[in-house]
């Protein structure tokens, strides 16, 4: 195996994706935009030591990224180096494991995504599997138990150096504040090669559920199962608990597991609201949970700081990509009213970055001037002592800074956007 790893073309591959993910650099301070030259030079020297078995992974970097609920996640950043290796090997893989995969598995798969898993538990809730089995594994990436994983994956790959190199990337020290320490277990999240380790050792689960002939919806840690009968699912939640115990050596977290009910459950950003249809019982919709919409604001939030290093130019693409990603991803579900209340808020932000932008007050009284406000309300203005977030909801603002006139520089709303993209939905015009 290890010959179609390091082959020309997948190592050329795995480049590639590397550098399109682009991702901060690791332990050694090497970007990706240095990866290829560094490769070129470094090549021959690397896939010889490989060979040789000589080859040692460098330690991952630990970073805390903040998640929803206040808490921080750790991140493990391998070098550019290893990511590429990781890549390479992950490609060899993947075909190996795929065909092996449940059909209702769908995180991290090619052809398959979140909205496809939403919309499978959706169509087992319409066919009356209303009672919902929602386990939440406790800190899962770092539970992984080493020994279980690597004789996993021995059933298929007999490659010592390939396996090898799996061992060292699973063992290899994390660098947190400065100090190395060991790691004895837990597959380290960020690294290009963790997605397809974690489904290889949650597809022996999927087995079981399948054996047992259950109804489930997994997207990487993160599953479900559907039953009809509330005292199935009690008794499913249990069994399970056990297997992921005994088997899997994983706990489940207790707080966040339990029996639901549509309307109490949430999956992957999204909720279930029953809705009434003449004739028809126990139909549901799709909508936004709040949580998707506070980390949507959140990412606007930071984009439109004024403390951002930015210029006005960069804020509206990565407002509009953001944007874009979001609508995307949330597509179908009924949210024009809060769209709206959306859009509101972020032009309120922008306004408040372009006066902060113009700083003196001269330069304030000419451009308010330029945007045909009289010169004695541009000069009232531009020499106000009200803080810059109560200008920009100010009339001086809104009625100058308007919604065209954003346009003009790129800008497109939100609630333009999602009009776009789901046409049948008629929204009056607004300013």
């Amino acid at each position: 195996m290890i010959e179609q790893v390091l082959h020309p073309y997948n190592l050329q591959g795995a480049l590639w994706q590397v550098i399109s993910n682009k991702g901060s650099a690791g332990v050694d301070g090497r970007k990706t935009t240095e990866l290829t030259d560094y490769f070129r030079e470094n090549k021959s020297s690397m896939l010889q030591s490989i060979m040789e078995g000589k080859y040692y992974a460098q330690p991952i970097l630990g970073v805390e990224i903040p998640k929803a609920n206040g808490k921080t996640r750790l991140l493990g950043v391998p070098t550019v180096t290893e990511r590429l290796l990781q890549q390479a090997v992950s490609q060899v893989l993947m075909p190996k494991y795929e065909n092996e995969f449940s059909k209702t598995s769908y995180g991290f798969r090619p052809n398959k995504n979140a909205r496809q898993a939403v919309g499978k538990a959706l169509e087992y809730i319409h066919e009356g599997y209303t009672n919902i089995v929602d386990i939440d594994l406790k800190s899962f990436f770092d539970e992984v138990d080493h020994c279980l994983l690597l004789n996993l994956l021995y059933q298929k790959v007999k490659c010592p150096i390939t396996l090898k190199l799996i061992r060292q990337w699973l063992r290899a020290p994390i660098k947190i504040n400065g100090k190395l320490q060991k790691r004895r277990k837990g597959v380290p999240q960020g690294s290009p090669i963790s997605p397809l380790l974690s489904n290889i050792l949650l597809n022996e689960l999927d087995k079981e559920l399948t054996r047992r002939k259950l109804r489930f919806v997994r997207y990487a840690d993160d599953f479900s199962i559907y039953c009809k009968r509330p005292s199935d699912a009690t008794a499913t939640l249990k069994a399970v608990e056990k297997y992921l115990r005994t088997k899997l050596k994983l706990t489940i977290n207790r707080e966040k597991s339990g029996v639901r009910k549509p309307v109490q459950f949430q999956m992957l950003g999204f909720g279930f609201v029953s809705t009434y249809q003449k004739g028809v019982k126990g139909r549901y919709q799709l909508v936004v949970t709040d949580k998707a919409w506070i980390r949507l604001k959140q990412r606007l939030k930071t984009i439109t700081r004024k403390t951002t290093p930015m210029s006005f130019d960069e804020r509206i693409a990565k407002i509009n990509e953001v944007q874009r990603g979001w609508l995307n991803y949330f597509q179908g579900t009924s949210i024009a009213g809060k769209l709206r209340d959306v859009d509101g808020w972020l032009r309120n932000r922008l306004r408040y970055c372009i006066w902060h932008h113009w700083k003196k007050p001269e330069r304030k009284r000419k451009n308010l001037i330029r945007l045909g406000v009289n010169p004695d309300d541009a000069y009232a203005w531009s020499r106000t002592r009200k803080g810059g977030w109560a200008v920009a909801q100010s009339p001086i603002l809104n009625t100058t800074i308007t919604k065209s006139t954003l346009k003009k520089r790129g800008y497109y709303s939100i609630l333009d956007i999602y009009t776009l993209l789901n046409p049948s939905v008629y929204e009056p015009p607004y300013t």
